[in-house]
């Protein structure tokens, strides 16, 4: 574990290069008031300014409070969006991007009560994730399929023609740009065009570690079945029903954890999804992801050691990159 006035010093100056005078917008909610300390210590050490919204946690997910927020956003230098929840995917932040600010998602849920800004896993190294995503980025963009296996039994489809892959690696040092504290290469896929069948071995992202291995299949772009020994098939049906939203069963991310130092323990979300031996489908809004999917959230579910190919090309066998 790390100090927290060091974890936020990586924030702030590493990844997004505050300066003297810049506004950063702060935006938590009241289960996160120690991180919000700590940003406060750290804006009055380096002159800048700092305005911290508290939302209601419960209010959140859906993505509506943050939507309401547009125009707030787009008089901003920074905004870090720092709740338990993503909202990397709604549209106020792609409409703030466009204005010139850059955006920070630091989704800060733990399970074990530490902080984010806390955990080993931030001190990756950009530079490092950065070339990695461009191998795997460089392989993406010539092809128009990828194909996931697993030893498991993993075996799904994923068409992205015309779809543009980014990276994310913590950076967002400059006007535009969007930062993740999820170090990965996404995509978005076409809509509905998704199928095949994954054997669920990682995590259900907000949920936690899975119990037992979950049989999902697609097909036609959404969630048809999920079956599991015990309760975990059941845990993630309710969840998914709960956003009372179709959407949420179609998948609209396709993730590759570039994080060497994340593992997958169930903690954070943003570390499972981050791991580097890992893959993850994110279901439900990919507005922000380069996709045209509404919905009322987004989550990821991890899978382990993965064969990856794009079109003819490897990208990783059984969880290691061979690029």
């Amino acid at each position: 574990m790390i100090n927290i006035d060091k974890g936020v010093s990586i924030i702030l100056h590493d990844w997004l290069n505050v300066k003297k005078d810049e506004m950063i917008h702060f935006i938590t909610d009241e289960t996160h008031m120690k991180e919000a300390d700590a940003i406060k210590r750290w804006a009055y050490g380096a002159d800048a300014n700092l305005k911290v919204t508290i939302l209601n946690s419960q209010l959140i997910q859906k993505g509506d409070v943050i939507e309401n927020m547009t125009d707030v956003f787009c008089k901003e230098d920074v905004i870090i969006g720092a709740t338990d929840f993503s909202f990397i995917t709604t549209n106020a932040i792609k409409t703030a991007v466009k204005k010139g600010a850059r955006f920070l998602s630091l989704p800060l849920s733990c399970s074990d009560g530490s902080s984010l800004l806390e955990n080993d896993f931030i001190q990756m190294d950009p530079r490092v994730t950065y070339r990695d995503a461009r191998k795997i980025i460089n392989v993406l963009n010539n092809t128009k399929t990828v194909h996931i296996t697993t030893k498991r039994g993993t075996d799904m489809y994923f068409d992205i023609e015309g779809r543009k892959p980014g990276y994310f690696n913590g950076k967002a040092a400059r006007k535009g740009l969007i930062g993740s504290s999820s170090f990965e290469v996404f995509v978005a896929p076409n809509e509905d065009k998704t199928h095949g069948v994954l054997y669920l071995d990682g995590s259900f992202g907000y949920l936690g570690l899975v119990d037992h291995t979950v049989k999902i299949v697609f097909e036609k772009g959404k969630i048809v079945s999920a079956t599991s020994k015990g309760n975990d098939a059941r845990k993630l049906l309710d969840y998914i029903a709960s956003f009372n939203s179709e959407n949420m069963y179609k998948p609209g991310e396709l993730g590759i954890g570039l994080n060497r130092i994340s593992k997958t323990r169930g903690i954070s979300y943003i570390e499972d999804e981050s791991a580097f031996h890992t893959f993850h489908i994110g279901m439900g809004r990919n507005i922000g992801l380069g996709g045209k999917q509404e919905a009322a959230g987004h989550f990821d579910i991890v899978t382990n050691d993965p064969t990856i190919k794009a079109g003819n090309k490897v990208i990783m066998k059984d969880g290691e990159l061979v690029l």
